[in-house]
């Protein structure tokens, strides 16, 4: 292989605990986002737009869904005689035992053989469940220009919710990382790594052998690596990030998410149009809107049947509505059938699902304020509400 420059590796085996009912049959960098696309092809656009063109995609938990949508990848032009993109689950041990990825910084040891082919000067390190779009050829720009032996792309978050990320105190002036801190219960600064690093590949490579030399180790960027090379005072710079970010890693912080698409000031698709996020064309025709139809401030994809009232929504491929069915500031994601006279409100809709006549899904108390149902669930009016909780469960 020719020696490159630099490289991508796109960590996407993650369970995704926290999006219960929507992971439970599938990776969470899968999941549908936006009408049409999944959570992976904002970190896969962001490469391909940078001009990375290696990319090692480490898959683990449930990757079917997640492995059918990169096998078209043709579509984001990524094939390429350097590299392109490359899927790399656990693979069989000497002992012939699969040896599971048991941590992020784990699992980019475990295919340091696959860089290695590429000689990287630099290397990448990204997750694939968030929402932005960010240039990493200026973060390597700037990565270089000060010399550094890891770059840390990093955010403000509000401070309710500094808790979820690491966290990390720098420099103001130089941007140089002084501490850093992997979620702490009480949160002294609401300054938060993206999870995005840039390394020096040989320095990588050193820390990722040493850590698994060590006997007790989480095996972690966040909790091992980074806290490891700030002990060691290495050349570790932040690289502040001022666009439109969210990491959905609940299900109320996905379906915010997804709402934001609703306000022109917020919808990341019509932040600098040019930098386009590519994802599989389901070639399906267009969405339909009958007479009886009311639509506002709403996203509809293609293929949808829209016989009832949306508003402040967003509905996926495929989705039918039925008349007299009435949808307000909800998810509802693809190939779900909303039948007449239903009442959804404040909820996410699970992929596939069939919401039967009659029903109403709306929050029962001021504390509960978004409801969610599972991918490919079947709600009946005649089910009483509590037999309904693996189903459908209200989220604060």
């Amino acid at each position: 292989m020719r020696k490159q420059k630099w490289m991508a590796m796109l960590l996407a085996g993650g369970k995704g605990t926290r999006l219960e009912q929507l992971t439970r049959t599938i990776v969470k960098p899968a999941i549908p986002f936006g009408g049409k696309y999944r959570l992976i092809d904002f970190a896969l656009s962001n490469c391909k737009n940078s001009g990375i063109d290696t990319i090692g995609i480490l898959t683990q938990y449930k990757p079917l869904a997640l492995h059918t949508h990169l096998g078209n990848d043709h579509l984001w032009n990524l094939y390429s005689r350097n590299g392109g993109m490359t899927i790399l689950p656990p693979i069989y041990s000497d002992e012939h035992v699969i040896g599971c990825y048991e941590g992020t910084s784990h699992a980019v040891y475990r295919n340091l053989g696959f860089i290695e082919q590429y000689k990287p000067d630099y290397v990448l390190i990204l997750a694939a469940d968030q929402i932005y779009k960010m240039n990493f050829e200026l973060m390597l720009k700037e990565h270089i220009e000060t010399k550094a032996d890891c770059t840390i792309a990093v955010v403000d978050v509000p401070w309710e919710e500094a808790y979820r990320f690491g966290l990390i105190k720098m420099d103001k002036l130089t941007h140089r990382i002084k501490d850093f801190e992997e979620k702490p219960v009480n949160p002294t600064t609401n300054l938060a790594s993206m999870g995005i690093y840039i390394f020096n590949y040989e320095i990588l490579k050193e820390y990722l052998v040493r850590e698994e030399q060590k006997e007790y180790t989480h095996r972690d960027f966040g909790k091992d690596i980074i806290p490891a090379m700030v002990d060691d005072q290495l050349q570790i710079y932040a690289y502040p990030f001022k666009g439109y970010w969210r990491d959905v890693g609940t299900v109320h912080s996905y379906w915010e998410a997804n709402l934001d698409l609703l306000n022109n000031k917020k919808n990341i698709f019509l932040q600098d149009p040019d930098w386009r996020i590519h994802t599989v064309d389901d070639n399906v025709p267009p969405s339909y809107l009958d007479e009886s139809a009311k639509v506002h401030q709403s996203l509809v994809s293609e293929g949808c049947e829209i016989y009832g009232n949306i508003e402040r929504s967003v509905i996926f491929n495929g989705v039918k509505i039925k008349r007299g069915a009435v949808i307000r500031n909800s998810v509802i994601l693809p190939e779900t059938i909303v039948e007449e006279n239903v009442w959804i409100e404040n909820a996410v809709i699970g992929s596939q699902s069939l919401v039967k006549d009659g029903v109403i899904i709306v929050s029962k108390t001021p504390e509960l304020q978004l409801m969610v149902i599972g991918n490919y669930s079947t709600i009946d009016p005649s089910i009483m509400y509590d037999q309904l909780k693996e189903d459908i469960k209200p989220v604060s």
